[in-house]
């Protein structure tokens, strides 16, 4: 995946800065075919960068301050790759909660997971499964877009195909008795 990036020159003009792969990508090993990308970032209040100066180094959290974001784009490999018996969910979850700090710890054993972020996500590429709490399932495709407002969800690829989505996600604050509700732990 190329990431093109642009600021100024010495002289105020728009320039391209950079042009070339998203250099904090991550192919995971403990998990064939799950690939994680974060191609940029802000921090609240940050001012637009005039040079282009890659922000994703000093990235510490997937997870956005509110007012923050966090653009992050990931292949999901079928959920069969899941039950291969050569799967390792630990080293997958070591492999997470390095490449996902923030996130990675929010994630629940069957995959479900709330954040304190408004997310825009976008099917690029493949169909994918939109759970939630109660198991009502939204199949998405290619093209299609969802809002994601703080809720807790999971994302299902049941096609034999990799599915790839961008996701930006908003640092968010919730509104007072706004938790995320204790919902019994029973989906597949």
């Amino acid at each position: 995946m190329r990431r093109v990036v642009t600021g100024h020159d010495e002289h105020g003009r728009s320039t391209v800065v950079s042009d070339g792969p998203i250099p904090r990508s991550r192919e995971f090993t403990s998990l064939p075919g799950w690939v994680s990308r974060l191609p940029w970032a802000t921090e609240p209040g940050e001012p637009v960068s005039a040079t282009g100066e890659d922000p994703t180094p000093k990235v510490t959290s997937l997870l956005p301050a509110p007012g923050g974001t966090r653009f992050v784009v990931l292949t999901f490999p079928p959920d069969s790759a899941l039950a291969d018996p050569a799967f390792d969910p630990v080293a997958f979850d070591r492999e997470q909660r390095a490449d996902s700090p923030g996130l990675a710890e929010l994630i629940e054993p069957d995959g479900m997971h709330t954040t304190p972020t408004v997310d825009y996500g976008i099917v690029l590429q493949g169909e994918i499964v939109l759970e939630l709490d109660d198991g009502h399932r939204t199949p998405l495709s290619a093209g299609d877009i969802v809002i994601q407002n703080g809720t807790r969800h999971a994302w299902r690829n049941h096609s034999g195909r990799p599915v790839t989505m961008a996701f930006v996600l908003v640092g968010a604050e919730r509104e007072r008795g706004d938790a995320p509700s204790e919902v019994p732990r029973t989906h597949p």
